[in-house]
């Protein structure tokens, strides 16, 4: 059996004096995939940081094979001091690595290389940080939270990539879906301590619950022995006697084990603050219209949503979503078309980029303003009684939300949101550094909320448990309503998820007939024959690719394919690789030899 190329030992760690990591261990293997699972604050990306040799622990050892490669992603990189974006990614690289791999993971990623990083987004910044992290094929990733700030086509993409790639893997995420696709074994880290279940991830939360329960009756029959012992010492038997010292210091032993005990974390208690009932028909959407410029957004969209609808937006960054979403609530006007609101409507909404947040506003003035109370779902409550509901500690009362981790004011939005009386529900990205467990309680809170929601999220697994209709974009504008989730709404397109119309038009050549003639000129033709035959012939060779890359998708979007059976699962990613890579080339070549009729025509 492999040595692990990456060991952690006994790793220690204090925050203020109370431990954040009491002995953890981590081992990877070479090839090794591994979810690193907890509760936001438990320490993942602490433990990450000393695997990459970027913090110290207070104890313990890291140990790295040498010779050994390793690269990390951290969950908020930093472009600045780089004049372009290939600078910063080849800036990662070995120096023996050339340039031409970061350029083509940048190009792969729809980067620009020469593009000035200062006004990327977000999202852009976490890929030009992918290719930064993946350009060296290293033996080694890291990758904290990488499919934050994705849209679907890159996390499905970056799915693919890391399939194909033989670098062992420890892995971040708050995506059921990213983690059951990739790990082989889970590390849970909970209350300092590294636990590492084999097998993939769908078994881990049943692995779990049943760990919680084992701890609950170990508690149980600790505090029966304790009540039963002291009864004994109440009845009056002397403790002074000699031979009942022994069992007076037994009792006093087991109420030492129970203070020292560590429960489970608590959980986020969420109650929505429920307006009036809405109208039966919440919005009305015909006809709708918008552009920015010349570019189309949203073309012809109609769309009914009546009280009681769950409806999630989804699409690529930049097609639209957050600008159709705030159409359907009235907070932009469309170019043409009508959007009508129903009667009764209380509207509260989360948005994506929290900008509500300031970062100098204490958490209890976010919650409360300058008063110390808040009402939810009718109830007046006190700012610190609402602030536990969401797992923030009365010591945290003064913080100001700028030294908030990003799950902390994650779960700061949902507790502002949820407060105010609402019957429409407006979430864009709300399981942006959400951990799994608050997740949970949000679909569970989404599915039993008595109004209306509308969801932006590139969370398969989110919107699958909690959407009755799901709006794609389809490209140039063009959305598209589809009954059920995520998973429904593929089985319904019978097509590659990201092979809409405007990949279609961008891409796709129509069906050439007989070339045009070309028109008299002077000088040679600029296409042989050989490139004349070719011109006609690729439109079929690029059907024939488009179909045989549907099925592969498909097959790949089972969740449970990696777990069952790994080898059909490498075996579709790889055929899955090829094809589009043959499918690129295609589409590339017949745009060159495209633009060589048309200067030939244009003579």
């Amino acid at each position: 059996m492999a040595p692990p190329l990456l060991l952690l030992s006994d790793i220690r760690v204090s925050l203020g004096g109370a431990p954040l990591l009491d002995g953890a261990e981590l081992a990877v293997k070479p090839g090794e995939r591994l979810a690193l699972v907890g509760r936001n604050g438990s320490g993942k990306s602490t433990l990450m940081k000393i695997a990459a040799g970027l913090e110290q622990s207070d104890g313990g050892e890291a140990f790295l094979q040498p010779g050994a490669t390793l690269r990390y992603l951290p969950q908020e990189p930093d472009l600045s001091g780089f004049a372009r974006v290939v600078d910063y990614v080849a800036d990662g690289l070995d120096p023996t690595d050339g340039e031409h791999s970061a350029r083509r993971l940048l190009e792969k990623l729809d980067l620009d290389p020469e593009a000035d990083p200062g006004p990327l987004s977000g999202g852009e910044k976490r890929r030009a940080a992918l290719a930064r992290t993946l350009a060296p094929a290293p033996d080694v990733l890291l990758l904290d939270e990488p499919t934050n700030h994705l849209d679907l086509p890159t996390i499905e993409w970056l799915e693919g990539e890391l399939a194909r790639r033989e670098a062992a893997l420890v892995l971040i995420s708050h995506d059921r879906r990213f983690l059951e696709r990739l790990a082989q074994a889970v590390v849970w880290l909970d209350r300092g301590r590294a636990r590492r279940m084999e097998g993939g991830f769908a078994g881990f939360e049943e692995w779990r619950e049943k760990i919680l329960a084992d701890e609950d009756e170990q508690r149980r029959r600790l505090n029966k022995k304790i009540e039963a012992e002291t009864e004994w010492l109440h009845k009056g038997v002397t403790a002074r006697r000699k031979r009942n010292m022994g069992r007076l210091r037994n009792l006093q032993t087991l109420r030492q084990s129970r203070r020292e005990q560590i429960g489970p974390p608590g959980t986020v208690k969420m109650t929505t603050g429920e307006g009036e009932t809405s109208g039966k028909r919440v919005i009305e959407a015909k006809g709708v219209f918008k552009r920015f410029d010349d570019k189309a957004i949203v073309e012809n969209f109609s769309l009914r949503v009546l009280r009681g609808d769950r409806i999630g937006l989804v699409g690529p960054n930049g097609a639209g979503k957050t600008t159709l979403l705030n159409m359907l609530i009235g907070a932009l006007e469309p170019d043409e078309g009508e959007v009508a609101l129903g009667t009764n409507l209380q509207i509260a909404t989360l948005d994506q980029m929290r900008r509500s947040l300031k970062p100098t506003v204490t958490l209890t003035q976010a919650l409360a303003g300058d008063g110390e109370w808040v009402e939810v779902a009718g109830e007046r409550r006190h700012v610190m009684s609402y602030m536990r509901d969401f797992l923030f500690s009365p010591a945290q009362a003064k913080t100001p939300i700028g030294k908030l981790s990003g799950g902390e004011r994650g779960r700061l939005m949902l507790a502002r949101a949820l407060a105010q009386p609402s019957n429409l529900l407006v979430l864009d990205e709300p399981t942006n550094d959400l951990d799994l467990e608050t997740l949970d309680l949000l679909q569970e809170m989404i599915a039993d909320y008595a109004g209306t929601v509308l969801l932006v999220s590139h969370d398969r697994d989110f919107l699958d448990r909690t959407v009755t209709a799901t709006v794609h974009a389809e490209g140039m504008g063009r959305w598209v309503v589809y009954a059920g989730g995520y998973s429904d709404m593929l089985a319904q397109r019978g097509a590659p998820p990201w092979a809409g119309p405007k990949q279609e038009a961008a891409k796709k050549p129509a069906k050439q007939g007989a070339p045009k003639p070309a028109a008299s000129t002077a000088g040679k033709s600029k296409l042989s024959f050989t490139e004349r035959h070719k011109l006609e012939t690729l439109p079929e060779e690029i059907d024939k690719l488009e179909a045989a890359i549907a099925p592969l998708q498909a097959q790949l979007a089972d969740p449970q394919l990696f777990s069952r059976d790994p080898a059909a699962f490498q075996k579709a990613a790889d055929a899955l690789a090829k094809a589009q890579e043959a499918l690129a080339a295609a589409e590339e070549e017949w745009l060159r030899l495209e633009a060589l009729r048309e200067e030939e025509e244009e003579g």
